[in-house]
């Protein structure tokens, strides 16, 4: 199972950026679908997650401005990120947790990352 984000770059405060992610291998179900994000000498942080039922979950610097969606079928993961600010930059990086699928020869129950895709707002 691998991961692969697209996306990413550099804009101004106020513009927009969108950011997606798919899945790919032999995988049965993914529990939930998000991305993280990690600023230089910062801690990594949830930005905003999906489950597979739909629920949501942004942390709240977000909320209003980032937006989540998932395709189960495709199991694919986009961020659409509006109004950037300059402490939206970091490097962002996708995760599907609770991924039921086939990997090292066998049925495994794990989580994945993608690579980070850099995100810069500044004027």
């Amino acid at each position: 199972v691998q991961l692969q984000a697209s996306g990413g770059g550099a804009v101004q405060p106020g513009e927009s950026l969108r950011l997606s992610c798919a899945a790919s291998g032999v995988i049965y179900s993914i529990q939930h679908m998000g991305w993280y994000r990690q600023a230089p000498g910062k801690q990594r942080e949830l930005v905003a997650s999906i489950t597979g039922g739909g629920s949501i979950i942004y942390v709240d610097s977000v909320k209003g401005r980032f937006t989540i969606s998932r395709d189960n079928a495709k199991n694919t993961v986009s961020l659409q990120m509006d109004s950037l600010k300059p402490e939206d930059t970091a490097v962002y990086y996708c995760n599907a947790g609770g991924v039921l699928g086939v990997d090292f020869g066998g049925t495994t129950f794990a989580d994945y990352w993608g690579q980070g895709t850099q995100v810069t707002v500044s004027s």
